[in-house]
């Protein structure tokens, strides 16, 4: 199957040419995947291919590379849990029609790097922003056009109905009357994108104009159902009805009459598949009939007796012949207007492709109106700001009594590193996850939640947020991590937005705390990409003096009566504290740990403020002066019991001889310590 040689020969068979080369030039690798593919088709859809559109080579240097552990963490298409809802995707997808939707995942999953072509995009939705009433009127008109390239899919395979047709050339006819609209000469300034997107969409309306009137109103699901040919369409098939018809109407009259011959008012035509049409009476009746040479016994059962006449028999064949040959030419009717869509398959997938690009372009206008968001300047620098950037779908999810706190970001050749300190839950995932999302939607051509973007195409993205082992694989959390870590430190360029939160946790502090500061240096001084490093290493705060590029900022918290409240402010400056004993009294923590750990927290400071930590690594020998055992609830360490013993002393009321009984106390006390 995936043989290159017969791969080759088995496409070019296929689109009936005798070599590839006019298609492009294809390594054996592509041809062997290609070929692989349609062998697969071939012998799955029973020589009922699809439509194929030639093989075409797209450039990875034209998307922006964005690997799957990004993919995942930013949340693009789907959410962590695998739902759409919650999603970059789900926020912004304004689309009405099903192959805009498709269309948005495929811009959103891989964003260009052509700023010529994102131009464009962003240059139908300015228009569509430009004319409100005629977006609205686009917005209308999109909800009614259904799933073309579906239903010419199931009609090129021959899996296809009548309704499937009826979809495809009312899609066709309102293509039109989209093109229309958008080309009325009461819009001025026209997009000269819209008009060739307008043109192409309505190039194949004629046959929609050739198909609606050969079928019916009500349609069938099935070919074999019959009656989805209008009447007047073919006068065969009409008169093929009309002998279907008569004769039904005969077998009702032919049933009158042996009810009036008979006496048996009972008596009844009937139809089943075993003996066709058949005369049925009560079995009290039956041998009023079995004595009457004019009627032929067929069956007797429980309750009725079955006979059948000459008359019925001819009857019958004739409807038979009517309704069969009827169907038969339906068929063939069909058939007829599926091979005329097949013919034109090529302009209903251009025009299909033309307006999903409108439907995007209006939804993104509708997107902008409703929600704030504005076009993005996209330049060949390597500058990335933001002017009061959001989070698209933490502020979609926000009740309108909390609104969402914008926030800036400004990266440029003399400050393109920032690294982000603060407490958890003040927001630096989602603040580097919102200036992400806006460069994907910048480069998709989409318009992005600020008030300013000005963006420097970005080559590869890169995302280490969260954390999640890899059980199928065998790698802990920390290994995900530091594999991730690696593939960003190996592959970004200048051109390229790295995010990073929290790097070296996951393993003891001081081997995080060194991987994180050596990581942040060889992001300076190796990679030189644009980055937002989030960290609660407050340690590497004292890198601002030996690396020029590194602009320090923090997450604003207030601390009111003893709490705290969390802004959600990036401003200039380190974080004062962690307040990781805050967030745990949040979480709900037993208040004894609580206590515990804001004790601990101060004596663990005070041994940071004696030693000099901002000068070099290693760091390691910090906590060498001190150490805490963990005792039982209810105790307490010698430090504890000396200072206690120390707090009741009144010096000036002591002896001499009580002075020393007491120094004796305390070196007993101490010995005890085992120290």
């Amino acid at each position: 199957m995936f043989d290159h040689k017969k791969a080759t020969a088995r496409l070019a068979d296929f689109y009936g040419v005798s070599t590839l080369q006019g298609f492009g030039q294809f390594t054996p690798p592509m041809l062997s995947a290609a070929g692989g593919l349609l062998a697969y088709l071939q012998r799955t859809q029973l020589q009922q291919m699809p439509r194929l559109s030639p093989p075409t080579i797209l450039l990875k240097q034209a998307f922006m590379d964005i690997d799957a552990a990004t993919r995942k963490s930013l949340e693009l298409t789907h959410t962590l849990s695998g739902e759409r809802a919650g999603s970059l995707l789900h926020a912004i997808d304004f689309t009405h029609t099903a192959a805009g939707a498709r269309l948005l995942h495929s811009r959103i999953s891989a964003p260009l790097t052509d700023r010529s072509q994102i131009e464009l995009r962003l240059g139908l939705a300015s228009w569509f922003c430009d004319q409100p009433v005629l977006c609205q009127q686009m917005s209308d008109y999109m909800k009614l056009i259904p799933d073309l390239d579906r239903s010419l899919s199931r009609i090129a395979s021959g899996r296809g109905g009548p309704r499937d047709l009826a979809s495809l050339a009312e899609g066709l006819c309102e293509a039109r009357q989209i093109a229309t609209s958008c080309l009325s000469s009461d819009h001025i300034d026209m997009n000269d994108e819209i008009a060739r997107l307008c043109a192409v969409a309505q190039e194949p309306a004629q046959l929609g104009d050739q198909i609606l009137p050969a079928l019916a109103d009500e349609l069938p699901l099935l070919i074999r159902d019959g009656g989805f040919i209008l009447k007047g369409y073919n006068s065969q098939l009409d008169h093929l009805r009309q002998m279907r018809d008569e004769s039904r109407r005969l077998i009702a009259g032919l049933q009158a009459d042996y009810a009036e011959q008979t006496g048996i008012s009972s008596l009844k035509i009937k139809h089943n598949n075993v003996l066709g049409y058949h005369i049925d009476v009560r079995a009290a009746h039956g041998e009023k009939l079995l004595g009457n040479e004019n009627f032929i016994h067929r069956q007797t059962t429980a309750q009725s007796v079955r006979f059948t006449t000459i008359v019925l028999s001819d009857l019958e064949k004739q409807l038979g012949t009517a309704a069969d040959r009827a169907i038969a030419l339906e068929t063939e009717l069909f058939a007829e207007l599926a091979d005329k869509i097949c013919q034109a398959s090529g302009q209903i997938c251009e025009a299909a492709y033309a307006l999903a690009c409108l439907d995007i372009a209006q939804a993104t206008a509708r997107l902008a109106e409703r929600h704030n968001f504005t076009r993005p300047l996209l330049t060949d620098d390597v500058d990335f700001t933001i002017e009061a950037g959001r989070h698209p779908v933490v502020e979609q999810a926000l009740p309108a009594s909390s609104p969402f706190i914008a926030n800036d970001c400004q990266l440029s050749p003399q400050a393109n590193l920032w690294l982000l300190t603060g407490p958890n839950m003040a927001g630096k995932s989602t603040y580097l996850r919102q200036n992400a999302h806006i460069a994907i939607l910048a480069q998709a051509g989409l318009f992005v939640p600020a008030t300013k973007a000005e963006i420097g195409i970005i080559d590869k993205l890169f995302s280490r947020v969260g954390a999640s082992d890899d059980l199928a694989r065998g790698q802990s959390t920390f290994m995900v991590e530091m594999v991730e870590t690696a593939a960003i430190l190996n592959q970004s360029t200048e051109k390229s937005l790295v995010i990073l939160d929290e790097i070296g946790r996951g393993t003891a502090t001081w081997d995080g705390l060194a991987i994180a500061w050596a990581c942040l240096e060889h992001l300076h001084n190796q990679n030189c990409c644009r980055t937002l490093f989030a960290t609660h290493y407050h340690e590497l705060t004292s890198l601002q003096s030996q690396l020029n590029r590194l602009q320090i900022y923090a997450m604003q918290v207030k601390e009111w009566k003893g709490d705290i409240v969390f802004l959600h402010q990036v401003a200039a400056g380190a974080a004062d504290k962690s307040y990781g004993v805050h967030v745990a009294k949040l979480a709900g923590l037993p208040s004894a740990v609580i206590h515990r750990a804001a004790a601990l927290v101060q004596q663990l400071e005070t041994l940071s403020q004696d030693n000099n930590t901002a000068d070099m690594l290693p760091l390691f020998d910090m906590l060498q002066s001190e150490s805490t055992t963990c005792l039982p609830t209810g105790q307490v360490t010698v430090s504890e019991r000396l200072g206690e013993m120390l707090d009741e002393l009144e010096p000036d009321a002591f002896s001499p001889r009580k002075a020393l009984s007491l120094l004796y106390e305390l070196k007993a006390e101490y010995d005890k310590s085992g120290r």
